[in-house]
């Protein structure tokens, strides 16, 4: 019964996390601002995908299935999800022009949208 409590309270955390349709999140994905920022590589400055990009397409596959469907891998990176979300914002964005910066594109990544709070 325990997994599944925990369970429960991962799936609450994410979707108040998640604030972004898995419509809105895919078509973020697919701009430039979205694939320019985020950690790349070991050091961070790679070529390819950044891990919040990645992550993206898969909150887009996670909000796509049922709960019932859901695995315990899903789980995790639900968690992810939402540790990151929560560390990201206690960080805090840029005094100015928020809606543009990197900072919000990278939360973006991650499913949130700091302007919809």
């Amino acid at each position: 019964m325990a997994k599944q409590d925990d369970h429960d309270a991962i799936y609450k955390e994410f979707a108040e996390a998640v604030n972004m349709t898995p419509a809105t999140l895919e078509k973020f994905l697919d701009t430039d601002d979205s694939k320019r920022v985020g950690w790349k590589g070991e050091d961070g400055k790679g070529s390819g995908e950044s891990v919040g990009h990645k992550s993206g397409k898969r909150i887009v596959e996670i909000k796509h299935k049922k709960k019932a469907d859901l695995t315990d891998d899903d789980y995790a990176h639900m968690k992810k999800v939402t540790s990151y979300v929560h560390r990201h914002l206690a960080q805090g964005g840029p005094k100015d022009d928020v809606e543009h910066s990197d900072w919000r594109y990278s939360l973006m990544n991650w499913g949130h949208d700091p302007l919809k709070d």
